[in-house]
């Protein structure tokens, strides 16, 4: 299956070096420090591995020429391993599988499968599906015979599983656990959603609620409006008919009347004989009605007259019985004239004493005036009294007089109503159907006004029911007003519609409230329904895939478990027979330890290094004791077995492994370095025996194991440091020989 191996500034090996792996097994052979191991490394490098002490590096630029005094430095290092995949051992569809691994002196690496780059991870899944695992227990390094025995129980584990082909198992359990937990992540991503969408979901759902409501109230309204907006139309139809109808009949009545009025008053106006009797009349009530008011006029003139003479009555009363009223007023003036007269002249004694005596003269004189009466003031108070009873004597017989005439102008009066009423009475008749027709009249333009009115109110009704309908349409469609028409309007109380119309209000108003149509609420909510929906299904789906892979893992845990007892139980049996032909009797087997007692144990063997932190996982799987029984030896433990025992152990062990599941090829480095010659023999024997199921690279000092290869490469280093190789295969030697 291993075909070619080409080496290129890898470590020792600067040029560029193949070898080819013609034979079931390869020995290579050479002195200390020529490069043999480096050969052994070389695989290991291209397999993946990651661990520089494994390689025996401290860092990436160890791997790489590190250049002499005749060749320089390389930058990169390159190895190549070619498998032939006739038989599709590694699951990729070509004949020929090439792997190639570059590190640069940088620290990258690069990793190519038949030419295309690749991860490590695919490098790993290839080759663990040809049982090539990454615990390298095909590889076995100088110096590591005893690494199985060394190494922790579960690393043992580890490498018993690599061996026993159940790597693929792991990866696909460690894909799937992976798988798992992106599974579960994305089911907490997807509650995350749902709990952020929960309470938006449940806002809308309320207003769809409320939108279906206002559905219900919106086929109210329509069933409402439709009987309303139906009952209305033919109601105002009809009364538009109606008030047309009786406009037009009193219009025509209040025709008829008028002509018929204007010709009856044309034949009362033309009457010339009762136009006479009634200007007579006219007349004489403006002559009565003239005399009326003036003797009116006449009556209050009296009455002032007679006040005049009662008051100068009451003055000459006055004058008579009251002494202050018997002086005049020329003899007070001529006292106070003389008076003043006599003071401006009084500028000397005898001019003093002469208008003193002359003051005295006036005022003896006016004393005297004033103590005897004077009859000129009451002569003339009795002339104003009586010229004041001559006027109202004279005012009295007017009234009589005009008393007189008015009695007559009253008479007159009268007798010519009688004549016009005598007149009128045979006109009486006409008279009346003039006054029966102006109220007729009157009556027919009260209707005709009224109608007017009704259909201006009419007109109102029929504005606000298109506004009504405006409404309507506005909030329940076109559905409202998809209605049959009524031939005629039922027969009913006028106010039976008018609650119907209230009832249509307060659905409008309670369907406005709920928020009219709500489209952009109902779409939101479809989209935030339909998003919740798609998570519950992809939470679903996720749950299914989360117990599928669950179900995987068990499966795979199970059948892990399965293929391992199956194998811990081959091995152990082919362990006890390679133990026994290399002691020559004793015996080995491989046990299970539980996970409590081999945790200490793992410390103890570890001497206290710094390990990583484990899966929880991984500290529960049980680890494997090797347990041994030398023939001639009594040992507790493999730590008191000698280096050569500890070899021979290993090998046994190492081979035991390999045969229950052959890996494609197995390299030994210097394994048999610590035996003696019969245990060389029996050495061979197992390799001679293993090669029939594995591909052996042995790398050897032991010329027993040599006379067993069919391929012998000799390493040898010259002066300037880099590994050479020649090649010998043993049947073309024979051949040349015989």
């Amino acid at each position: 299956m291993l075909k070619r191996l080409e080496i290129v500034g890898f470590k020792s090996f600067a040029k560029k070096t193949v070898l080819d792996f013609l034979s079931t097994t390869t020995a290579i052979v050479g002195p200390n420090g020529s490069g043999k191991s480096n050969v052994a490394e070389a695989f290991r490098f291209a397999l993946g591995e990651q661990s520089m002490k494994s390689m025996r590096g401290k860092r990436s630029e160890d791997l790489i020429w590190g250049g002499s005094h005749s060749i320089p430095r390389s930058n990169r290092a390159a190895v190549v391993v070619v498998f032939d995949n006739s038989q599709r051992s590694f699951k990729i569809d070509f004949d020929e599988v090439v792997i190639e691994r570059v590190v640069f002196r940088d620290g990258s690496s690069e990793y190519s499968i038949n030419g295309s780059r690749v991860r490590l991870r695919d490098i790993e899944e290839l080759l663990a599906s040809a049982n090539i695992g990454e615990t390298s227990h095909h590889i076995i390094s100088q110096g590591e015979a005893d690494r199985i025995l060394l190494a922790s129980p579960r690393d043992r584990r580890a490498m018993l599983e690599d061996a026993l082909g159940l790597k693929v198992y792991e990866f696909k359990k460690q894909e799937a656990q992976k798988k798992l937990e992106k599974t579960e992540e994305n089911i907490a991503q997807v509650n995350s959603l749902r709990r952020e969408l929960a309470p938006h979901l449940r806002f809308l759902e309320g207003q769809v609620k409320k939108l279906e409501r206002a559905d219900a109230l919106r086929e109210d309204l329509i069933a409402a409006a439709q009987t309303y907006f139906a009952i209305e139309d033919a109601y105002l139809a009809q009364e538009q008919r109606n008030v047309a109808r009786e406009k037009q009949d009193a219009t025509e009545r209040f025709a008829a009347l008028t002509a018929e009025l204007s010709s009856i008053e044309e034949r009362a106006t033309s009457d010339a004989e009762g136009t006479k009797r009634l200007e007579t009349v006219r007349k004489h009530e403006t002559s009565a009605e003239r005399l009326s008011s003036e003797r009116s006029a006449l009556s209050r003139e009296i009455g002032r007259v007679e006040g005049m003479l009662a008051a100068a009555k009451q003055r000459s009363a006055k004058v008579v019985n009251d002494p202050y009223a018997k002086v005049p007023r020329e003899a007070l003036t001529a006292l106070a004239e003389e008076t003043e007269r006599q003071a401006e002249q009084t500028g000397t004694l005898d001019a003093a004493l002469a208008a003193l005596g002359a003051l005295r003269a006036a005022v003896r004189t006016f004393v005297d005036r004033f103590i005897a009466p004077t009859d000129d003031l009451l002569a003339e108070e009795e002339r104003a009294a009586y010229a004041l009873e001559n006027e109202r004597k004279e005012l009295v017989d007017k009234d009589i007089t005009l008393g007189g005439e008015l009695e007559k102008a009253k008479s007159a009066l009268a007798r010519s109503r009688e004549d016009l009423t005598a007149h009128d009475e045979t006109g009486k008749e006409l008279h009346r159907r003039i006054l029966e027709l102006a109220h007729e009249k009157a009556h027919e333009e009260n209707v005709i006004a009224k109608s007017d009115a009704r259909i201006h109110e009419l007109g109102l009704f029929t504005e606000e029911l298109e506004r009504d309908k405006t409404e309507v349409l506005a909030l329940a469609g076109a559905a409202a007003l998809s209605y049959e028409p009524l031939s005629a309007a039922p027969a009913e109380e006028r106010r039976t519609q008018e609650e119907r119309k209230r009832s249509l209000e307060r659905t409008k108003i309670r369907l406005e409230e709920a928020g009219g149509t709500g489209e952009d609420i109902r779409q939101e909510h479809k989209e935030v329904a339909s998003r919740e929906e798609f998570l519950a299904s992809e939470l679903d789906d996720l749950a299914k895939s989360a117990a599928g892979l669950r179900a995987l893992i068990n499966d795979l845990e199970t059948e892990l478990a399965k293929h391992f007892a199956l194998g811990l139980t081959k091995v152990n049996a082919s362990f006890g027979e390679y133990f026994a032909l290399m002691f020559g009797g004793g015996s080995a087997r491989l046990s299970l330890e539980e996970p409590e007692d081999i945790a200490g144990l793992d410390d103890e063997i570890e001497g206290g290094e710094e390990r990583g932190a484990e899966p929880e996982e991984e500290k529960q799987r049980a680890g494997i004791e090797i347990a041994v029984s030398l023939p001639k030896k009594k040992v507790r433990s493999l730590m008191q077995l000698s280096g050569g025992e500890r070899a021979l152990t290993s090998i046994a062990l190492i081979f035991a492994m390999s045969q229950v599941n052959p890996p494609p090829f197995l390299i030994l480095d210097e394994t048999d370095a610590a035996l003696d010659e019969a245990n060389s023999r029996r050495y061979g024997d197992m390799i001679e025996n293993l090669s029939q199921k594995s591909q052996l690279i042995v790398i050897t000092h032991n010329r027993e194991t040599m006379g067993r290869a069919g391929i012998l490469y000799g390493v040898t280093m010259g002066g300037d440091g880099v590994s050479k190789l020649l090649s010998v295969k043993f049947d073309e030697a024979v051949a040349v020989a015989k």
